[in-house]
């Protein structure tokens, strides 16, 4: 995909909405190297080509807009009003969890879980039960391949020196993750909005896997998804 800098627009249509993002990274722009920069632009370009049409059918694929079995009452997952995407802006701000995305952190883990599971999205519960077969909240919601790509690109935002997460790298672990940090604006000039930060992490060992879905509010000056970092890290140390 072509190199834009930090600010993009799909054309002079969006007057003076942009999509912008943190950092340049060089003219490799990839899925892998996205992930590890968490370029919004990379993402929001990947949704327009995707469309809304295959954004909503995907997303409900997996569980938004959808009351999940959970073991408790929980609010469901959403991306739109009545379940739609209705513009360019909101499809393109959708590919990288803004616009009007509201995620379960307990169908987040359980999303996260398909990338070690071959697609596979696996079914949480509460109360802990010893040698309880692993079941399946969704299966085959994405291929063994799609699902092994994305793993190890998320291994690499914590592996790679310049992925955002490498603060969080551990000796003798492979560590996967993404940072994420969520705005809560009532437009996009407002700047007076609170931040959400986001770390959502796993540990990739068959014998002690781990996973971790950890969400912060009002970390605006704080280090936003940063603030994050250091406390999973202990976690899993």
């Amino acid at each position: 995909m072509e190199k834009v800098g930090t600010k993009w627009q799909k054309d002079s249509s969006w007057g003076d909405f942009y999509i912008t993002t943190l950092k340049e990274y060089g003219n490799q722009v990839d899925l892998k190297n996205a992930l590890i920069n968490s370029d919004n632009i990379y993402f929001a370009k990947v949704a327009l080509k995707v469309g809304n049409s295959k954004m909503e059918e995907q997303l409900t694929n997996i569980g938004f807009g959808q009351d999940l079995e959970l073991g408790q009452n929980v609010s469901n997952s959403t991306y739109g009003q009545n379940g739609k995407i209705s513009s360019e802006g909101q499809l393109a701000n959708t590919g990288y969890g803004q616009g009007q995305v509201l995620v379960n952190p307990i169908h987040m883990a359980s999303v996260y879980s398909a990338f070690l599971n071959e697609g596979n999205m696996v079914k949480p519960y509460l109360e802990k039960q010893d040698n309880k077969p692993v079941e399946y909240l969704k299966q085959g919601v994405f291929s063994k391949e799609a699902a092994d790509i994305i793993k190890e690109a998320l291994i690499q935002v914590v592996e790679n020196e310049k992925g955002t997460a490498h603060s969080a790298k551990i000796s003798g672990k492979t560590i996967g993750g993404k940072t994420g940090t969520a705005e809560i604006k009532t437009s996009k000039q407002d700047e007076n909005g609170t931040e959400i930060g986001w770390f959502n992490a796993f540990i990739d060992d068959a014998n002690n896997p781990l996973l971790v879905i950890s969400m912060v509010e009002d970390v605006k000056g704080r280090g936003g998804s940063h603030y994050l970092l250091p406390k999973i890290k202990a976690v899993f140390q």
